[in-house]
């Protein structure tokens, strides 16, 4: 994985891209791009560049424990994280057949 960049209290991160065997139950064959998200990161709130309509967001903890979950609603550019969550986790946004993933530090 690798971390964001981070200017002043924005930090941007970088994710990483699977694919999701459509086999599986996780995808939906006819949505979703392999071009990762832009997305950032101030405090406990997340901002979307690019959008992540009705694409499902998990924060997944060091032992592979989704610790929140929900569907990005659609027109969002903009979600507020619990302020329960802090320390370092697993960013996921599954859209489609693919799973974009990287580090997140919460404050």
């Amino acid at each position: 994985m690798t971390s964001g960049v981070c200017e002043g209290n924005i930090s941007y991160l970088e994710l990483n891209v699977s694919f999701i065997d459509p086999t599986e139950e996780q995808g939906d064959p006819q949505k979703g791009s392999s071009m990762p998200p832009s997305v950032y990161l101030i405090d406990n709130e997340l901002y979307f560049d690019t959008p992540c309509d009705g694409c499902t967001l998990n924060i997944v903890d060091s032992n592979n424990v989704v610790v929140y979950t929900t569907v990005i609603p659609t027109g969002t550019t903009s979600l507020v994280l619990p302020q329960t969550l802090s320390g370092e986790y697993e960013l996921q946004i599954i859209c489609g057949n693919y799973l974009f993933y990287g580090k997140i530090d919460l404050p």
